[in-house]
């Protein structure tokens, strides 16, 4: 059987994901957790941090929504709050935003839906464990 991680799935599973309104170590956070729970097709990681290179604006990943783990990891620490930009098959962008709101607090969302793609847009926050 082949890996998660191959590329032979079907294309309408992939849902991009642009993050914006964060450093490298917030994006990196959001990209590793989803990537525990979905199989990445293409995520050029935020690498080590130099004090030479500026910080990109977007930092973007595409994963496969039909590749679930099947269980959440605990919730991530941001250090401020991430817009997240969805866009995909209706299906596999709902799969992707159900996963986001279990991890972050989903402080605001909107989307946009055409016939054949959906695009959602969430402000993402640390999510407080209380005991």
């Amino acid at each position: 059987m082949e890996s998660n991680r191959t590329t032979n799935h079907p294309a309408d599973c992939d849902v991009t994901v642009q993050l914006s309104d964060c450093g490298r170590r917030d994006a990196r956070a959001v990209f590793d957790t989803l990537d525990r729970v979905f199989a990445s097709c293409d995520v050029p990681a935020p690498g080590p941090e130099q004090a030479h290179d500026h910080e990109p604006n977007v930092w973007m990943a595409t994963f496969d929504s039909s590749a679930r783990s099947g269980e959440l990891p605990g919730p991530p620490d941001l250090s401020t709050q991430v817009t997240a930009l969805l866009t995909g098959d209706h299906h596999a962008v709902a799969e992707v935003e159900k996963a986001l709101g279990g991890l972050f607090e989903v402080r605001s969302s909107s989307s946009v839906s055409g016939e054949h793609e959906k695009e959602a847009r969430l402000l993402l926050a640390s999510r407080f464990v209380t005991h």
